[in-house]
C-alpha cells in the first residue's frame, strides 16, 4: 500500500493508509463514470449510498457506514458488523455475551431517528468499561 502524503497524517514508514492504489483507481474510474455520485450524497438514502459505494473494489459496508457517519454526519447509521458497537451495546445493557451484528440489528430499532449516537456511545461505553475491545472476540 502507498504511504500516506496528506500533511498531518499519522501513517509513517512503518504505518501505511488503509486504501490501496487499486482501490483508489476504482473509485476515481466509478466517480468519472457516474456509477458513484458524491456530488449528490447529501440527496440519496443511507442504503442507496452504501449500495454505490460498495460497488467500489476495497469499499465495504462498514467503510461506507463509517463515511456516512463521520464525513456526512448522518444521525441514523447503526453500524452492526462493527466490534466496538456491539462489544459497547453488551456491556452497556450487561449482555455476556455480546450481541451478534444479527442480533443487534433489531435492537437498535428503539433508538431511531439517532443510532448514529448510541453508536458512539456504545465505542465510548467500550473503553470506559473494558479498556478496549476484547481480543479474544476479534
Amino acid at each position: 500500500m502507498p504511504r500516506c502524503e496528506r500533511p498531518g497524517c499519522p501513517a509513517t514508514s512503518s504505518h501505511r493508509c488503509a486504501i490501496s492504489r487499486a482501490s483508489l483507481r476504482d473509485l476515481s474510474a466509478k466517480i468519472l463514470d457516474g456509477t458513484v455520485k458524491l456530488n449528490r450524497s447529501s440527496r440519496l438514502s443511507d442504503d442507496e449510498l452504501i449500495a454505490e459505494l460498495v460497488t467500489v473494489r476495497g469499499i465495504g459496508r462498514w467503510t461506507a457506514e463509517m463515511y456516512l457517519m463521520f464525513e456526512l454526519r448522518r444521525l441514523d447509521v447503526w453500524p452492526v458488523d462493527d466490534l466496538g458497537v456491539r462489544q459497547g451495546y453488551g456491556s452497556a445493557w450487561k449482555l455476556d455475551p455480546p450481541p451478534t451484528a444479527k442480533e443487534l440489528a433489531p435492537l437498535g430499532e428503539r433508538f431511531r431517528p439517532y443510532r448514529s449516537i448510541v453508536a458512539r456511545y456504545c465505542w465510548a461505553a467500550v473503553h470506559l468499561l473494558r479498556g478496549g475491545t476484547d481480543p479474544a472476540l476479534r
